[in-house]
C-alpha cells in the first residue's frame, strides 16, 4: 500500500513538473516575442528618427542654400553698386549664353605685326571748339586701300582714352587680323560727351553733362565722320560704317544707330545703360529697320543690375520680328571681360 501511495505521489510531482515546464516555456515564448517586437519597435523608431533628422537636414540645407542666394543678390547689388553707371533691376529670363573667347585673345603678341593708335584732334561745329578723339589703323595702313571704319564708344565715366585705356581694342584687333579673322578695318575712339569741357571729372552725372551724350549724335555725323572721311581712306556707304560701345556708349549706339541707319548698317551694344531709348522709340518702324540692318548685336552680363535694358529691348526685337542676335554673359557684372568679349566677337562679325 505504501509502494502504491508512493508511486501516485511520484506521477503526481511528474505531472505538476510538466505543467509548470509547459507553462514556462510558454511564458518565455511570450517574452521573446515581446521582446521581438519590442527590438522592432526601437529599430523602427530609430529608422522614423534618422528619417526625420534626415528630412530636417535637407530642410536646414535649403534655409543655408537661400541664405546663400539672399547673400549672393546682396553681393550682386553691392557689386553693382561700385559700377559708375546707374543701376535697374535685374530680370530672370532664359537666354543664350556666350562663349568665352580663346585665352590670350587680349594678349599683346610680339610675333605679329602692329596697327597704330594715336590721338587727333578735329573740329566741332556742333560743340563750338576742337575736340579730340583716338583713331586705330590697322597693321599695314595703306592710303592706296579703302577701309571700313568701326566708331567704337566709351561709358558714362571715361572719355576717348576709356577703351585704350582699360579694353586695348588694338590688341585684340591686331590679334584677330594676325589670325585671319578680321578684315581689317580703322576704329575711331571719339569722346561721347560733347560739351566744351568734356572731361570726366565732378558730377558725371549732372544734367548738363548727361544731355551732352545725346548732343554727340549731331556731332558725330555732322563734324567726326565728315572728318574721318577727309583725313582717311574709307569707304563712306552705311554699309561701310558700324557703331558699338559699352554702357552709355551702348545706349548712344542703339540710340543713334537706329536713328541713324541710312548712315549705319551694323550695330552693337555691350551692357547697355539706361539712356538707351525705350524700344517703340528705338524701332518705331520694324520692317525697315528689318531691310536696313545688316547685323544688330546685344551683350549683357547676367549679374549686370543694367540686364532689363538689355532685356526689354531684345524682347521687343523678338516681338517685332527685327533680326538681332542677343547674349548674356554668364557670371558677368558691369565691367571689362564682357565689354572686351563684346568687341571680340562683333568685330568679326561687321563688314561680311
Amino acid at each position: 500500500m505504501k509502494r502504491l501511495y508512493g508511486a501516485a505521489a511520484v506521477a503526481i510531482i511528474i505531472i505538476i513538473g510538466v505543467i509548470v515546464v509547459t507553462k514556462w516555456n510558454g511564458i518565455s515564448e511570450g517574452l521573446q516575442e515581446q521582446e521581438s517586437s519590442r527590438s522592432e519597435q526601437e529599430v523602427n523608431s530609430q529608422a522614423n528618427a534618422s528619417s526625420a533628422k534626415a528630412e530636417l537636414d535637407g530642410s536646414n540645407a535649403a534655409d543655408t542654400n537661400s541664405a546663400e542666394a539672399v547673400d549672393e543678390s546682396v553681393e550682386t547689388s553691392a557689386h553693382a553698386s561700385e559700377s559708375k553707371e546707374p543701376q535697374g533691376a535685374v530680370e530672370d529670363a532664359a537666354s543664350p549664353i556666350i562663349e568665352l573667347p580663346p585665352a590670350g585673345f587680349d594678349q599683346q603678341r610680339k610675333d605679329i605685326a602692329h596697327g597704330s593708335i594715336e590721338t587727333v584732334e578735329y573740329d566741332s561745329k556742333t560743340v563750338g571748339n576742337k575736340r579730340k578723339m583716338l583713331v586705330y589703323t590697322p597693321p599695314g595702313y595703306n592710303e592706296n586701300v579703302k577701309y571700313n571704319v568701326l566708331y567704337l564708344l566709351h561709358g558714362i565715366g571715361g572719355d576717348e582714352e576709356e577703351w585704350h585705356r582699360n579694353g586695348h581694342p588694338e590688341v585684340i584687333l591686331d590679334n584677330l587680323i594676325a589670325d585671319g579673322k578680321l578684315k581689317p578695318m580703322i576704329v575711331v575712339l571719339p569722346n561721347g560727351r560733347a560739351m566744351p569741357n568734356d572731361r570726366a571729372e565732378g558730377d558725371i552725372f549732372a544734367a548738363d553733362k548727361v544731355k551732352a551724350f545725346e548732343v554727340f549724335e549731331d556731332d558725330l555725323i555732322m563734324d567726326l565722320i565728315p572728318f574721318i572721311e577727309s583725313h582717311y581712306s574709307v569707304e563712306t556707304e552705311r554699309e561701310n560704317r558700324a557703331l558699338a560701345g559699352l554702357s552709355m556708349g551702348g545706349g548712344q549706339s542703339l540710340n543713334i544707330g537706329l536713328a541713324n541707319l541710312d548712315k549705319f548698317a551694323w550695330i552693337g551694344a555691350f551692357s547697355a545703360a539706361p539712356n538707351t531709348k525705350s524700344p517703340e522709340q528705338l524701332v518705331p518702324d520694324a520692317e525697315y529697320a528689318s531691310k536696313q540692318l545688316k547685323l544688330l548685336w546685344l551683350l549683357c552680363g547676367d549679374h549686370d543690375n543694367l540686364l532689363n535694358v538689355s532685356r526689354r529691348t531684345e524682347a521687343y526685337l523678338k516681338e517685332k520680328n527685327v533680326p538681332h542676335t542677343w547674349f548674356e554673359y554668364a557670371d558677368g557684372w558691369h565691367d571689362w571681360p564682357v565689354w572686351k568679349t563684346g568687341l571680340y566677337y562683333f568685330s568679326q562679325l561687321i563688314f561680311q
